[in-house]
């Protein structure tokens, strides 16, 4: 499922791939959160420039992220017209947390080839897999805020092209 990149803005930005193979360990993490959960929240641009958050699916293969909209939903239409996005990790049913506060920013990228979106479907098995919006993402920044050793707030932050950062707070 490989797909020409194109320039989508000046923002350096990675596919979930360059980011694993970047920082294995802390996209294991990032993604275990994702795992962890079905509903996530996704935030978009609507046409006035103001936030629109939405739950979301998302599925991790084939080295990329995914987002896979129903036809025609107001996500979906608010990334054909803008493709900056926020997503975060469902947060859980509790204050655990375990691996932390889980964040991706980054861009999406709609897909239209038909033999992407027929593997897409054949492994995720959409309600209408004839019918439904597919985006690939590129990652501008992802963050993860945590509790570290009980006593400091931990915030790791990894942006393409630059080393995986770590501040902590008392």
């Amino acid at each position: 499922m490989s797909l020409n990149r194109k320039d989508l803005g000046t923002a350096e930005s990675a596919a979930w791939g360059a980011f694993v193979a970047a920082e294995p360990e802390f996209a294991a993490t990032v993604q275990s959160r994702f795992d962890a959960f079905v509903h996530h929240t996704l935030a978009t641009l609507r046409k006035d420039g103001s936030p629109r958050t939405t739950g979301l699916e998302v599925r991790f293969l084939h080295d990329e992220l995914w987002l896979g909209m129903m036809p025609g939903s107001l996500k979906a239409l608010d990334l054909r017209r803008d493709p900056r996005f926020a997503l975060q990790a469902n947060l859980g049913p509790d204050a655990e947390m375990t691996d932390g506060d889980v964040r991706i920013a980054g861009r999406a990228v709609e897909v239209r080839d038909p033999q992407v979106i027929a593997g897409y479907a054949d492994v995720v098995q959409p309600p209408d897999a004839d019918a439904f919006h597919l985006f690939r993402t590129e990652l501008t920044e992802v963050v993860r805020t945590y509790i570290e050793d009980g006593k400091y707030l931990a915030a790791q932050l990894w942006k393409p092209g630059a080393a995986l950062r770590t501040t902590r707070r008392t």
